[in-house]
C-alpha cells in the first residue's frame, strides 16, 4: 500500500508531471513541443521523462514520446481522482443538504456546477439566482415539495405575458400551503389560467426541489427545518437527463390541478 501511495504522491507533487503524462496519453510529442505546451524547462522535462521511462509509462520513437498502455491508465485514473476531489471540494460545505439518495447520476457531473450560498449581505442569494434565470426563461419545468412566493409570482407574470411555458408537479402539501394564503391562491389560479401552463399535484411526497430552466437544472437545498441553505445549478446533459426522467415519473403519478379546484382546496 505504501508503494502505491508513494507513486500517487510522486505524480501529485508535480503539476508538470501530471500535465506531461496527460499530454503524452493523448498524443505523441517531442521535448520541444512539451516545453511549449507546459512551460517547463528542458532540464525539468529531462528528469520527468526519465522518471516516466523508469516506470514504463512512456515509449520513445525517434524524437517523439508517447504514453504506454499503463501510462495512459495512470493518466486516466489520476484525472478521475482530480475530478472526484474537485467535486468534493465544491460540495464540501453543502453536502449535508444534498439529497444524494435521490441523485442517481454520477455526482462528479456536478464538478462544473454553480453553487450559491446565502451570505451576510445577500441572505437570499440562492433564490435570487433562480429568479434571475426565471426572468429570461422560455421554458420552465419543475418538480418540488415547495413553491415559493417569488418563484410563483415570476412564473405567473411571465406565463400571463406569453413569455414562458411552464409545466410542474408539486406535492399536495405545497399546493395546499399556497391555497391557504388568499393572495398566493389567486396567483396560482392566474398561473393555471395561462394557456402555456400545466400543473399536476402528487399525493406522495417529492423529496427534491428542482427546476429545469431551459437547459439549466436548478436544485434548491434546504435543511431539516426548511431553511434555504444553498442552490446548485448546472447545464450538464447527464444531470438534465436525470431531472427530465424524474419529472416524467412524477408527472405520470400526479393528477391535473385545475383552476376551479382551488376554490375549495
Amino acid at each position: 500500500m505504501e508503494s502505491t501511495l508513494e507513486e500517487i504522491e510522486f505524480l501529485a507533487l508535480s503539476s508538470n508531471r501530471v500535465e506531461v503524462l496527460r499530454l503524452l496519453s493523448e498524443d505523441r510529442y517531442t521535448r520541444t513541443e512539451l516545453a511549449h505546451e507546459t512551460g517547463a524547462s528542458q532540464a525539468t522535462l529531462g528528469r520527468i521523462l526519465g522518471d516516466f521511462d523508469d516506470r514504463s509509462w512512456i515509449t520513445r520513437d525517434g524524437s517523439e514520446y508517447g504514453a504506454t498502455a499503463t501510462g495512459r491508465l495512470v493518466a486516466e485514473g489520476f484525472a478521475d481522482l482530480q475530478g472526484i476531489v474537485e467535486t468534493e471540494r465544491k460540495l464540501r460545505n453543502v453536502v449535508d443538504y444534498v439529497p444524494t439518495e435521490a441523485l442517481t447520476f454520477d455526482i462528479r457531473r456536478l464538478a462544473d456546477a454553480t453553487i450559491t450560498v446565502p451570505t451576510q449581505t445577500r441572505p437570499n442569494a440562492p433564490l435570487q439566482r433562480l429568479l434571475a434565470l426565471l426572468r429570461s426563461a422560455d421554458e420552465v419545468r419543475a418538480f418540488s415539495h415547495a413553491f415559493n412566493e417569488q418563484g410563483l409570482t415570476t412564473l405567473q407574470q411571465r406565463a400571463a405575458a406569453g413569455e414562458t411555458d411552464f409545466r410542474g408537479v408539486f406535492s399536495r402539501e405545497a399546493i395546499e400551503a399556497l391555497a391557504d394564503e388568499p393572495v398566493l391562491r389567486e396567483r396560482l389560479r392566474d398561473l393555471l389560467a395561462a394557456d402555456s401552463t400545466a400543473v399536476r399535484m402528487r399525493d406522495e411526497s417529492i423529496p427534491l426541489a428542482v427546476m429545469i430552466v431551459d437547459d439549466v437544472v436548478y436544485l434548491l437545498l434546504r435543511d431539516e427545518h426548511g431553511v434555504l441553505r444553498a442552490s446548485i445549478d448546472t447545464d450538464d446533459p447527464d444531470v438534465r437527463s436525470w431531472a427530465e426522467d424524474r419529472l416524467d415519473g412524477y408527472w405520470a403519478d400526479g393528477e391535473p390541478l385545475e383552476r376551479d379546484a382551488l376554490e375549495t382546496t
